[in-house]
This record gives structure tokens, C-alpha cells and sequence, in this order.
């Protein structure tokens, strides 16, 4: 692909389409010590093992805050990562960053704080912007409404990659990009390795280290280690949660989705050809408790807090309706370059009708190979979304089918339109010291338990408190059969009893994985609030390295408790809420 074709498919071409990543990466010369990918050389395929003193298993957004972290502390660090490109949700996922209201002000760590901030500058670094997108003080890039940083997953990369690159360059941090792990050395309560194969070729790579951070999107390294661990719902009676199950049921878990990119050209004709699974996927209707309202294409569904149906328009022409799923997570808006034409607008759909809930990724007698079956499923579903949208979805001028639309080659890495992974809302969790629970953090439920009034009423303070975090409790229909299931929330803290497992003295959880129950990963999910928990566990393997401590005994004596949490204020930390908050 040449170089003018890619400047046609995104404004942030730093980091090229997966399939040419590696000869990128060797043409600018950032191969040997710091990248170990599937297909190095002979000299570097000879190499089985290596050392770190941290490792963190899974390169998504808690693993990349973790390295950080890490580094900064002077510590040796081995990330791996199972895509090509490091930063999950923010990249390879493709879904722009879920945050709470007060995020421009509090409500995250200096360092999420520094990644929003220099999104926004390379965005406005860009020389095809029109003066007037350069004189918005904090641009949203794509002027999606669903969040005020909708932006291209390429520039969250290549914002990520420089972030990094000081701690690569020093040879402190070294990457295994296209990596999973397949197995751990277990001696006892620590792991003293994880092995890891190449997603290609296959070549295994063992690497041994002191402090082990689990940051996979979906809690990978837990059934490999035998680190207790729970998958799915909790039972009423287990948790104490009014929103919970009667029964446990560890199948089932949230909906994934598999997003895509879209363009509309007006007046051309791009409908692509028809999926052989089209009919299954139009016609099919979602059996659900409460019911969904009908087919699951159409422009009705339930509403995430009411569950009564309500409908949500699309119009890729009328771009200032609102509102409008076509401006919904829209990551790049034309309007602000100076041709438009040569920067289409373009949609990031990730919306109902795409979500996947037929068959849980992890838990009870779920294989690899079944798992990879129901990932190639819920890409099929977008895909056979795309064609209802050129073909059939109720247009309203009364016709059908919008056949200008057009997967968005190139912007999400991919040459088809579709993100590297899908999207995924919940991983399996620790058993952890201590596990948050709706009770910590429901609006209604803290008003009952403490009697303060709707303006005063907070969220279970937290003595171990490692950051802070945002966002209503919002779990997707579930591969149960479950509708949603949508909470108003309080502001809360993450304690660090939460990212500590019972037994297993050497593990940190680094992302989705901390002590929660499946109600309550409806709000430590979203993006700010993983990258402070990742940020949260990297900083605390540096400080039991420094203090020859186990995280275990940090959390269990106040003076040392207090001691890790001076050192993450001193680094950004918000360990509390301060302003005058409200109820999400």
C-alpha cells in the first residue's frame, strides 16, 4: 500500500494496518531488543526464556498504565499483548473512551489526564484541519455525544506508543506484541513464570519474573496460574445484591461486540455481498426478561434503565439531527478538514443491534476453539448488520437501505472496516481480599443504608483507596437472557484489597479482573477507570520491590497502606472524591 493510498484512509497514519506492522516496525529500525514479535529472526527465535521483574500479561489499557507505572519506578518490565496493537478498548477494541462528567477536571490519574491531553494536540496537529477546528478549546475530534473524546483508535496508539517509548528506549520496558499466554510455573502461593506463544508460527517464549500483573481482557491467566477466580453472575444470596440472580450462573456474562467503521458517500453504491447467515441475523427477534421489543435490526430497543422500548434514529445524511447513532461514537468528523471529501465522516458502530449475547466467551467447559466460534459469530452479526443497513433499515424519507454506506477501510487497522478484536465488558474476576459490591456503590442502596439525602449521600469509602472512578452501573444483555441492567451510581473509590487475590502472594490484577462482582464490573469497567487500576497495580509491584514487601502485607498494615498511597498521590493519584458530586 502506498503512502498517499494510506494518507487517504486516516489523518493518523503513525501506526500502519496490522498487516504491514512489522515491516514497519523493521524499516524504522525498532526491531531487536524492545519488540519480540511472531516473526523476528533466527537469532532472536533462538531465545525460549527471558527475566523481568514485572510482568504484565495482557498489553490493553490497564496494562499499558501499568507499564507506565512500573517504569517510572525504575523497574525492569515485560509487557505482552495478544493483538499487534497495544491499548485494548482505546485501539484494537476501537471504542472511544466511556467517561464521567467531571473528567476534564478530577475523577482520574495525571497520566490518563496527560493521554487525553495529547489526543487532543495531535489531533490538532494535523495539517489537514480547517482553522476553525484549531481554534476549539477542548476539541472533541469526532464529535461523537457519547463521549468528549470520540477520536480514531490509530491516534490513542500512536498517543500510547510515545508514551512508552522513553521506558523502551532505556530498556526498561520490553514488548511481546502478538503473544498469549498458555501456561504458568506455580510453585506453591507464587507464580514464577508464564509461557507464551506466538499467535503465529506458534514459537513459545517463557518469561520468568518477581511480580506478576494480570491485565488480559478476559482474566487469561487466572485458570492457567489456578488462581481462584469466579466467571459470570453471583447469586442474591452470595453478594447481597438486589440486582443479582437468584442463582449463580457462571455462563452467564455480558454481551461482546465486534465494531466496525463506517462512511457514507451519497449518490454511490457500495452494498457489499449479501451474508450467507443475512436472513438468521434479520429476522432473528432476541428472547429476553423483560422482553426486548422485537427484531433485534430495527431502530427500536429496550432502554437501558426503563427497559421500556424506545428508538434511537439513524441518518448518516442528517448529521446535525440529534439524536442520531450515526453521531453517536462518530470518530472522525469531516467538518473539521479543510477537504472533506478526502476525510469522510465516520461512525464507530457499536450499538444494540451489533451486541453478541447468544454464548459466554469464558467459564464451565468453555474451550479456546469454542471461544474463537462465538468471537468469528459476533463478527458475523456486524457484518450482516452493515448489509441491513445498505439494503433494508427504515430510512426516514420511508424507503430502505442506505447502499452509500461503507466499512471504513484502514481507519481501525483492518482492511475490511472492523476492529482488530472485539469489544469485551467483562472478564473472569479474582477472588479477592476484599470484592465491591452493588451495596458499595448504588445510589438507592447507599441513601437506605446511611439515610443522607440525594445531595449528600456518597459511595462506601474506602480506607485502602487507590484512585477513583465514575460511571453508572450499566451491564448489557447477558448471554443469560438478562435485558440490561442499569443503576444509578455513586463517584467511588477502588480499594486495593480489590486487586489482590486471597492466596497467590506474587499476583496483581491490572484491569477487569479485580475483586467485583458481575453487578458491580458494570462501572469499574470503562476506560479512565481500568487505566487507574492498572496504574494502581504497576506502582504497587515497584513499591513492594523497593520496601521488599508483599502486596499482602501493604494492604494489611495501616502505616504501609499509607505510606503506597503518599507515593501514588505524589505520582497523580486522586485517592478521593473532593468536588460536590451527584448521583450518576
Amino acid at each position: 500500500m502506498s503512502q498517499a493510498s494510506r494518507s487517504q484512509l486516516s489523518p493518523f497514519d503513525v501506526s500502519l494496518p496490522v498487516m504491514d506492522r512489522r515491516a514497519f516496525l523493521a524499516a524504522m529500525g525498532w526491531g531487536g531488543g524492545w519488540l519480540a514479535a511472531p516473526d523476528l529472526g533466527a537469532s532472536e527465535r533462538r531465545k525460549t526464556s527471558m527475566s523481568a521483574t514485572v510482568l504484565i500479561v495482557g498489553g490493553g489499557v490497564g496494562g499499558v498504565a501499568a507499564a507506565l507505572a512500573a517504569c517510572r519506578a525504575g523497574q525492569r518490565v515485560v509487557l505482552s499483548e495478544e493483538t499487534l496493537w497495544i491499548g485494548g478498548q482505546l485501539t484494537s477494541q476501537a471504542v472511544p473512551p466511556d467517561e464521567h462528567p467531571w473528567i476534564e477536571e478530577a475523577g482520574c490519574t495525571r497520566s490518563y489526564r496527560q493521554f487525553r491531553d495529547e489526543v487532543r494536540l495531535g489531533f490538532l496537529r494535523h495539517s489537514s484541519l480547517n482553522a476553525a477546528s484549531k481554534s476549539v478549546a477542548r476539541i472533541n475530534p469526532g464529535g461523537g455525544w457519547v463521549s468528549r473524546l470520540c477520536h480514531e483508535p490509530r491516534l490513542a496508539l500512536a498517543v500510547l506508543e510515545s508514551m512508552l517509548a522513553p521506558h523502551i528506549a532505556n530498556g526498561r520496558l520490553t514488548l511481546l506484541l502478538g503473544h498469549r499466554p498458555v501456561a504458568a510455573s506455580v510453585q506453591g502461593d507464587r507464580i514464577e513464570s508464564v509461557t507464551f506463544e506466538a499467535v503465529t508460527g506458534g514459537r513459545r517464549r517463557v518469561v520468568s519474573a518477581s511480580w506478576v500483573l494480570e491485565a488480559t481482557e478476559l482474566g487469561d491467566l487466572l485458570p492457567l496460574a489456578g488462581v481462584e477466580h469466579v466467571t459470570g453472575a453471583e447469586s442474591r444470596s452470595e453478594t447481597d445484591e438486589p440486582s443479582a440472580p437468584e442463582k449463580a450462573d457462571p455462563l452467564d456474562q455480558q454481551a461482546i461486540t465486534w465494531c466496525f467503521g463506517l462512511e457514507h458517500h451519497a449518490g454511490q453504491n457500495h452494498v457489499t455481498q449479501r451474508p450467507d447467515d443475512y436472513a438468521r441475523w434479520r429476522d432473528y427477534a432476541p428472547k429476553m426478561t423483560p422482553p426486548w421489543p422485537g427484531r433485534l435490526f430495527a431502530w427500536e430497543h429496550s432502554h437501558p434503565i426503563t427497559l421500556q422500548p424506545r428508538t434511537l434514529p439513524f441518518d448518516p445524511v442528517g448529521e446535525g439531527a440529534f439524536p442520531n447513532l450515526w453521531t453517536y461514537r462518530r470518530i472522525r468528523d469531516a467538518s473539521r478538514f479543510q477537504d472533506p471529501k478526502k476525510f469522510p465522516s465516520v461512525c464507530l458502530v457499536n450499538w444494540p443491534q451489533n451486541d453478541h449475547w447468544l454464548a459466554p466467551l469464558v467459564g464451565p467447559g468453555v474451550t479456546l476453539e469454542q471461544r474463537r466460534q462465538r468471537e468469528a459469530e459476533a463478527k458475523a452479526l456486524s457484518r450482516s448488520l452493515i448489509y441491513w443497513l445498505q439494503t433494508d433499515a427504515p430510512r426516514p424519507d420511508g424507503g430502505t437501505g442506505w447502499p452509500g454506506l461503507k466499512p471504513s477501510a484502514g481507519v481501525l487497522g483492518t482492511p475490511d472496516g472492523f476492529a482488530l478484536a472485539p469489544y469485551i465488558r467483562e472478564s473472569r474476576r479474582i477472588r479477592a481480599k476484599f470484592t465491591v459490591t452493588e451495596r458499595h456503590i448504588s445510589t438507592d442502596l447507599r441513601k437506605a443504608e446511611t439515610g443522607a439525602a440525594a445531595e449528600t449521600v456518597r459511595a462506601t469509602p474506602f480506607r485502602d483507596s487507590v484512585g477513583v472512578g465514575a460511571y453508572r452501573i450499566d451491564l448489557h444483555p447477558s448471554t443469560s437472557g438478562r435485558n440490561y441492567v442499569d443503576v444509578s451510581s455513586l463517584p467511588f473509590q477502588i480499594p486495593l484489597g480489590a486487586l489482590l487475590p486471597r492466596r497467590v502472594e506474587n499476583l496483581i490484577a491490572a484491569g477487569k479482573c479485580l475483586g467485583v462482582t458481575h453487578i458491580a464490573n458494570g462501572c469499574y469497567r470503562l476506560h479512565p477507570v481500568e487505566w487507574n487500576i492498572g496504574e494502581a497495580a504497576g506502582a504497587l509491584a515497584a513499591f513492594c520491590v523497593d520496601r521488599q514487601l508483599t502486596p499482602a502485607a501493604v494492604h494489611a498494615k495501616a502505616d504501609l497502606t499509607a505510606e503506597f498511597q503518599k507515593r501514588l498521590r505524589e505520582e497523580g493519584f486522586e485517592l478521593e472524591w473532593k468536588a460536590a458530586i451527584r448521583p450518576l
